[in-house]
């Protein structure tokens, strides 16, 4: 088994590259190691290598490990400092430096605004900060949101406005199990955001633009106007949208749950699979012109040169920019009369995206992209011989089919760890779902050579727009099955990882029939059965009060081992965003379900009260009268109009909790009574949701 290995990584010299880039990136993000000693190691690295190579012959051959050791640290170091650069928050010109709330700023817009539900988003980079008197340079990007019920502003990419207020550092909801949509725009250089209003900016009559970003903006604008004049239905237009150049702002958010629930997200999502079709069509048709010779120079410029362009039109996504890396050295080692390595390619193009963004090892879409090609890799080959057909049409389904499954294997663990959920029925919603779209696709791209062609464009948009139609019957059908989906399940990151080591067991076991490597792959899933086992314990024991950040409303869950108690605002109930995004994550994290009553929690008259502790909930003016009422902690919501000084009366309490249904402006005036009368608070909409352990 060494032996194998040993062969099997000799023959991807990338890998041995790419493992210790790994490591560096990993241990600066989490130990934030300092630049100089990263820059003393690298330095210490090569200089000991220079002095290695003086050695004897002999002694080299004696000590070759420490020849490895020292690349090792040596590329370690710079993975630490790649991810080091990439942080502009330790840039000095970061505009984190400078800002606060009511500083003046100049921004640029990076792209054309889009419509949401309430608003006009926009990405901005920041140019000048003013300070102290001076307008300072200053790096970073900001997302910004024009009011709607206001006039649509006047800007697009390139426009430079003024913001005299309102700009805020994006923070989490802070709820439990919740996605860290902070750290997510963190690593995109985005740590700020701001909600506008007409009075809010000044738009100013400079404008800055790249060319190649404006090139890029011009084309998908055209690409989506052939696409809006020729496709008339909303969600058809949405899916070939996203289908076409991976442009989501318009995708209906329950349409996209019901391809995410069958297992085809993969289609909306621009990835490899997009880029592969492209490909095979472009080798298509270059066929009937292989027998000249000015093909061999034309082809691959022409095929490289559409594939970065397509990938550059959707975004340049991790899974997408792997995809072109990939297809471009299978082009160039084809034009060359040399077979690539794919496990090579695949580290190759991996070290380059983490060169360019260090973060991108904690996209989800970077994490399935390569699972899923690997596991195809690996194992598509011995899933294809399960079943034999010699019928050319079953055969090729097959083949579709074993792919499907193979993707699967490696994906399984980072798909729990992420989704909470597993897709039931994601083979046979794939077996049309895959090819059809292919269909769709070329029927776009049909489309816009067609696009001068009023009759024509408008014949194919239409049968676009059916065969969408089509597609999306197909899958909400197979979504509204009871079984489709098993949803609400939790695991670690330690659980993912062992899983992991027990599919890689198992799968070495079936091809290489090793019966001792059988046993590994046995004992870490005894691990992982058994560290679910304990979770499972642990939260029937579980007793606590949790107040969720769900702004502008009431949600409390009293938690009784594995049951609930809600106590909210009943749109939180309806299974809709809100509820999936706010308070869903904590209760598949808790393992919880909700219930009519639970044993060990009451709740009557606004007081919540359990065997040691007793709490309020005030969500409208209290009769200050009494005995002062003794409570471990005051919960406030659905922004009442009371006073502190008051409750303090009322209440024998130095806890005070305020939820995300109150306003700022209410927040703002408690939060100095407390700190006036030495009471200790929670804001919610501030610090994330609070949880009582009972």
């Amino acid at each position: 088994m060494k032996f194998y290995a040993y062969n099997f990584i000799k023959q991807i010299p990338a890998l041995r590259f790419l493992i210790p880039v790994f490591v560096g990136i990993l241990v600066q993000y989490h130990f934030s190691v300092d630049i100089k000693f990263l820059v003393c190691l690298a330095a210490t690295a090569s200089i000991l290598f220079a002095t290695f190579s003086f050695l004897s012959l002999a002694k080299r051959n004696a000590v070759g490990w420490v020849k490895g050791l020292l690349i090792n640290l040596f590329l370690i170091a710079i993975g630490g400092g790649l991810s080091f650069a990439k942080n502009i928050a330790n840039r000095p010109a970061w505009v984190g430096n400078y800002i606060n709330k009511e500083t003046p700023v100049i921004a640029t817009l990076q792209e054309n605004i889009s419509a949401k539900e309430k608003s006009y988003k926009a990405l901005a980079t920041f140019n000048a900060v003013y300070n102290n008197g001076i307008w300072q340079n200053v790096e970073g990007d900001l997302l910004l949101y024009f009011r709607k019920d206001s006039s649509m502003p006047n800007v697009h990419y390139g426009s430079q406005i003024m913001l005299t207020k309102n700009v805020a550092s994006i923070v989490n909801a802070g709820n439990p199990g919740g996605f860290n949509y902070a750290r997510y725009c963190s690593f995109q250089d985005i740590h700020y955001q701001a909600f506008l209003s007409d009075n809010d900016f000044t738009i100013l009559p400079t404008i800055q633009t790249n060319w190649f970003t404006n090139a890029l903006i011009n084309i998908r604008t055209n690409v989506l106007e052939i696409l809006k004049k020729n496709i008339k239905s909303q969600n058809e237009l949405s899916i070939a949208e996203a289908l076409l150049i991976g442009y989501r702002n318009e995708l209906d958010r329950d349409l996209v749950r019901a391809y995410s629930n069958t297992g085809v997200v993969h289609i909306i999502a621009i990835s490899g699979l997009h880029l592969g079709m492209i490909y095979g069509l472009l080798i298509f048709l270059f066929k009937p012109f292989s027998r000249y010779k000015i093909s061999k120079i034309l082809k691959p410029i022409t095929i490289i040169f559409i594939l970065w362009m397509f990938s550059f039109i959707a975004g340049m996504a991790p899974s997408i920019l792997r995809s072109a890396i990939m297809f471009t050295c299978i082009v160039i080692a084809d034009s060359l009369g040399k077979r690539s390595n794919i496990y090579n390619g695949l580290a190759i193009s991996a070290l380059i995206i983490l060169i360019i963004n260090p973060f991108s090892l904690w996209d989800v879409g970077f994490q399935l992209s390569y699972s899923a090609v690997l596991s195809i890799v690996v194992f598509s080959p011995y899933v294809k011989k399960w079943f034999y057909f010699k019928n050319k049409l079953l055969k090729g389904f097959w083949e579709l089919n074993a792919i499907t499954l193979s993707a699967q294997i490696l994906t399984l663990p980072i798909v729990l760890y992420h989704f909470h959920q597993f897709p039931n029925l994601f083979l046979f919603a794939n077996i049309f779902a895959v090819p059809f779209s292919g269909l769709i696709l070329y029927a776009e791209l049909l489309l816009l050579i067609f696009s001068f062609w009023a009759s024509a464009a408008s014949l194919i948009g239409k049968g676009i727009e059916w065969g969408i139609t089509v597609l999306n019957k197909f899958i909400l059908n197979i979504d509204a099955l009871p079984f489709a989906v098993w949803e609400s399940i939790q695991i670690s990151i330690l659980q993912a990882i062992i899983l992991f080591a027990s599919i890689i067991g198992f799968s070495y076991w079936l091809i290489e029939k090793k019966s001792k490597v059988m046993l590994i792959g046995l004992l870490f899933l005894m691990c992982f059965i058994g560290l679910r086992s304990i979770d499972f314990m642990n939260r029937n024991q579980q007793e606590k009060i949790i107040i969720y950040n769900v702004p502008k409303h009431t949600a409390i869950d009293l938690v009784d081992g594995r049951k609930l108690f809600f106590i909210g605002d009943s749109i939180l109930q309806e299974d809709g965003f809100l509820r999936n995004f706010h308070i869903k994550p904590s209760r598949i994290l808790h393992r919880i379900t909700e219930s009519d009553s639970i044993l060990n929690i009451t709740y009557k008259n606004n007081f919540i009260i359990t065997k040691n502790k007793s709490f309020a909930i005030v969500d409208s003016p209290v009769f200050y009268a009494g005995e002062k009422i003794k409570v471990d902690a005051v919960i406030i919501t659905k922004n009442p109009r009371v006073y502190i000084d008051k409750l303090y009366q009322t209440f024998d309490c130095n806890q005070y909790i305020f939820d995300g249904s109150n306003s700022m402006w209410k927040i703002n005036k408690w939060k100095q009574t407390c700190d006036s009368l030495h009471l200790q608070y929670h804001i919610c909409s501030l610090q994330g949701a609070f949880e009582i352990n009972l």
